[in-house]
């Protein structure tokens, strides 16, 4: 479940970069919708959220990549508050992400028990609503949240920002499982998964595994987005053999 940012490198870039994931057999694409405070995540997603507002991404070139592979892949996107709520509301956002194909989206800065009016909002626009679970939440309140999740449940694997990490947690298979004990939808788990190997360790518990900043990096670094696909397409590749070799889920 690879995550890429909307309008980045560039809004016709990214356009590239979501029909290559889509090429790679990717089963849902995560995509976020650059925000000037991304405060979820690190530096490489805030660099490359930085470098699509500088190219002259708007909401509605964000909407411009889901709907290109939307018919081929389930979007999810990954949007700040102040982008839902924004503009014409979340009513309207919620209007336009769907005609867009959108499957849902995640909000990761509304705290839990402070978005029924936004949930409602966008379930009646027929878009899930993703919600997080990080090391921190409590029992109570990881079952309170399970049992208004849609779509599926996004485990936060490490309390911090977005971005790679040399190790796991210890203890994440026992959040995960105890998530997937209390939830009726799919669990994913996402932030520092940066190896094919992280990714198989993480794909014998959870549903699904998101990588997000081992991909950016790898498009930012490249010496130009055609090298950046092939490596994507490469990892993404890599990470799909691992898992299914030891016998993973083959959620990718």
């Amino acid at each position: 479940m690879p995550y890429m940012m909307g309008g980045f490198p560039d809004p016709e870039g990214s356009l590239r970069v979501a029909a290559a994931y889509a090429d790679a057999g990717a089963d849902l694409i995560e995509l976020g919708v650059p925000f000037s405070d991304p405060l979820a995540d690190g530096p490489v997603i805030h660099a490359a959220a930085t470098a699509a507002l500088d190219a002259g991404t708007d909401i509605g070139s964000v909407l411009e990549v889901c709907r290109s592979v939307s018919d081929r892949v389930p979007v999810v996107l990954m949007a700040y508050t102040n982008m839902v709520l924004g503009g014409s509301g979340p009513e309207d956002f919620g209007r336009r992400a769907s005609e867009a194909g959108a499957a849902g989206v995640i909000v990761p800065d509304l705290p839990f028990g402070e978005d029924e009016s936004l949930r409602q909002a966008l379930t009646d626009c027929g878009l899930a609503v993703v919600p997080l679970i990080a090391p921190t939440t409590l029992g109570e309140r990881r079952a309170e949240i399970c049992e208004v999740a849609s779509g599926f449940v996004y485990v936060v694997s490490t309390v911090g920002t977005t971005g790679e990490r040399g190790e796991l947690p210890p203890d994440l298979r026992e959040l995960v499982d105890d998530v997937r004990s209390r939830a009726d939808v799919p669990v994913a788990v996402g932030f520092g998964i940066a190896t094919p190997g992280q990714a198989s360790e993480v794909g014998q518990s959870a549903d699904g595994v998101i990588i997000g900043s081992r991909l950016v990096r790898m498009i930012a670094d490249a010496d130009d987005l055609s090298a950046g696909l092939e490596a994507v397409a490469g990892f993404l590749a890599e990470s799909a053999a691992a898992m299914a070799g030891d016998g993973s889920r083959p959620v990718r």
